[in-house]
């Protein structure tokens, strides 16, 4: 293999078509996301969002990738389609549906039917949401009175909860096929784009506020060596592990001697990465952009005054979200009894531990208290920013919650083409030694 990584991307056929079909998808988004529904006054809800800049409207913008603040066909963005995803995942976690659980247990077949029912939910979420967001931009207006819809008539209503839908289930469909033809998962590479796109525009934003004096240059010194410490963390974090000793037993097979050998177990100390992340800020997301877009009602002024952010009513609920997503992926994903009974066929254990039972609950020991650790740990990164912005008014332009997505997503897509790469440099190996067929056909 080559020590130049672009050029073993070049070498791979399958890899450069993933990775141009990536490419060609988020272009594609892009253009979409500037696209804006007809009948919106561009500079009344420009001048809007400036105003919301710092509050929950400005920070769900950045997910969006100015498509809110736009309010172009694509500003529901993946939110319906995440928000679907927990609730069934809740829902088949908490064993409310059988007939949701054995699906699980039905291979690719089960699988795909989760995925459908999923559409189908994060489609009536997305109706449901669509509506909401253009009844509440029909009643608002920008600073001097003026109006965001220039004729708040039903026609306007209906067509445009149509379109945001139809937006937020066009991107759903194309990150699914991201995932499936291109590298990474193709939902957190749409929020990883949108987050990028708005880089250029706060470092210009950055660089005028030092320009005019309102910012001393070490105090933009200070936030970018800021910002660069927690990438650092946050590299560090996803890439921690907590490695168990595993011991094989010696086994006669045949005339050959196996086993004998010491291993070891991973286990990762953030196993959900950044959907925790993801999953906590919408789940947070949606009271919060309900209240801000009906700002008259009294229940929509005690969510912004309790859970505006920045408020410490925000950051506990926060990182509680953050820490209950993190133990809640890992018992959706992460299995200590099959990974004891495997180890025990194999003849391994663990020094100290008998086989079995005791195996598997002190896997789930090590497992809660490094996802704990792990959990919190997420936490602090990612409510600092806005707690330092509060208290002592530090003009953040990107919060821990983006760096935790834009950090963990581009460590999971590396992780992924360095996988494509060790299988393109295998298969030709193991096509010289003659072994071929399709199970050991590694460039399937």
């Amino acid at each position: 293999m080559d020590n130049n990584p672009l050029a073993n991307i070049l070498q791979s056929p399958e890899l450069r078509k993933r990775l141009l079909f990536v490419i060609l998808a988020l272009a594609v988004y892009r253009v979409a996301a500037v696209i804006p529904i007809p009948g919106i006054n561009g500079e009344a809800i420009a001048m809007f969002f400036k105003q919301h800049e710092g509050g929950m409207l400005g920070f769900l913008d950045i997910f969006s990738g100015g498509s809110l603040a736009k309010f172009s066909i694509l500003a529901l963005g993946v939110m319906p389609y995440i928000n679907s995803s927990i609730i069934v995942s809740l829902i088949k976690g908490a064993h409310v549906f059988p007939g949701l659980e054995k699906l699980s247990k039905e291979g690719e077949y089960g699988r795909r039917k989760e995925n459908q029912i999923t559409r189908v939910f994060g489609l009536i979420l997305a109706l449901l949401q669509g509506f909401g967001l253009t009844i509440a931009i029909t009643k608002m207006s920008a600073p001097g009175g003026y109006a965001i819809v220039i004729d708040p008539s039903w026609t306007f209503i209906i067509t445009t909860t149509l379109t945001l839908a139809t937006g937020s289930m066009f991107l759903m469909w194309l990150g699914e096929l991201m995932t499936e033809k291109g590298i990474g998962n193709g939902i957190s590479l749409i929020i990883f784009a949108g987050i990028i796109e708005r880089l250029p525009s706060a470092l210009y934003t950055l660089v005028q506020l030092v320009q005019s004096e309102e910012i001393q240059l070490l105090t933009a010194l200070v936030i970018i060596a800021f910002v660069v410490v927690i990438m650092g963390l946050v590299v560090w974090l996803e890439t921690a592990q907590r490695q168990i000793p595993v011991q094989y037993a010696k086994r006669m097979v045949g005339r050959q001697m196996y086993g004998g050998q010491t291993s070891y177990l991973p286990l990762k100390v953030d196993q959900s990465g950044v959907i925790a992340v993801i999953f906590a800020m919408s789940v947070l997301a949606m009271p919060l952009t309900v209240a801000q877009f009906m700002p008259q009602a009294h229940w929509a002024q005690w969510v912004m005054d309790w859970m505006g952010r920045g408020h410490i009513t925000y950051m506990i609920t926060y990182v509680a979200l953050i820490i209950f997503f993190c133990y809640f992926y890992n018992s959706m994903t992460f299995n200590p009894k099959d990974i004891a009974e495997n180890m025990k066929k194999w003849g391994g254990f663990i020094p100290g531990i008998r086989p079995g039972d005791p195996t598997q609950k002190y896997i789930e020991w090590v497992m809660n208290r490094i996802t704990l650790s792990g959990a919190v740990f997420v936490s602090i990164i990612a409510v600092l920013p806005d707690f330092l912005r509060a208290k002592f008014n530090v003009p953040f332009y990107f919060g821990g919650t983006a760096l935790l997505i834009v950090v963990g997503v581009a460590l999971d897509t590396v992780g992924q083409i360095q996988a494509h790469l060790l299988a393109h440099n295998y298969q030709p190996l193991m096509k010289g030694r003659g072994i071929k067929g399709r199970w050991f056909n590694v460039g399937e």
